[in-house]
């Protein structure tokens, strides 16, 4: 069961709306976002929620991306949390948008906050939420992440976000080990 979720962002008004932070956007569609109590902790910004008997704790780390890594350990030690009940929701190039997926273990597909989680956890293995943001045209990956979402995105945008934590909050017990096809792409927007 997912004991740790980390959504991954930068910290500064200047990111806020960037590809970059599409989890921090989507944490905000949670069901239950409105509820959370914030508290700074673990050079993070840290909430809890019960969705039955258990609790989660929610972490957007305050760290910039490269080093997400540092905030999500110093969390999981905490709480004596295994990188298999963490869940890190991230902004993914290889899924074009409107396409989210479960994932568990794998690449790290050049993404710095995943390599930095996978430093300091010293594995791959752990749960991911990804949510597409497709994949540039041009070869300038870092002003794109960086970038805010086309006019065309940024309308369907809300839609995309709150349709996708819904789909989160559904399947918080999936056995992110065993995930079949229908859960590693799923289409909410496009063809």
């Amino acid at each position: 069961m997912i004991k740790l979720i980390a959504a991954l962002g930068n910290p500064g008004p200047e990111y806020l709306s960037s590809r970059h932070n599409a989890a921090w956007q989507f944490i905000e569609y949670l069901s239950f976002f409105e509820e959370l109590k914030w508290q700074e902790k673990f050079k993070g910004t840290m909430a809890d929620f019960r969705p039955g008997t258990e609790k989660i704790h929610i972490i957007l780390p305050q760290t910039f991306m490269n080093r997400s890594g540092i905030c999500l350990a110093a969390a999981a030690n905490f709480y004596k949390i295994t990188p298999e009940e963490i869940l890190v929701i991230h902004d993914d190039l290889e899924l074009n948008f409107g396409v989210v997926g479960f994932k568990y273990g794998g690449g790290l597909g050049g993404h710095n906050g995943l390599r930095s989680i996978t430093s300091s956890l010293g594995t791959r293995d752990f749960n991911r939420f990804r949510v597409g943001i497709s994949r540039p045209e041009h070869n300038d990956i870092t002003s794109y992440v960086l970038g805010k979402f086309s006019k065309d995105e940024q309308k369907d945008l809300p839609f995309l976000l709150s349709e996708s934590a819904s789909i989160l909050e559904l399947n918080f017990e999936l056995d992110f080990k065993e995930i079949g096809p229908e859960h590693r792409k799923i289409r909410i927007i496009g063809n």
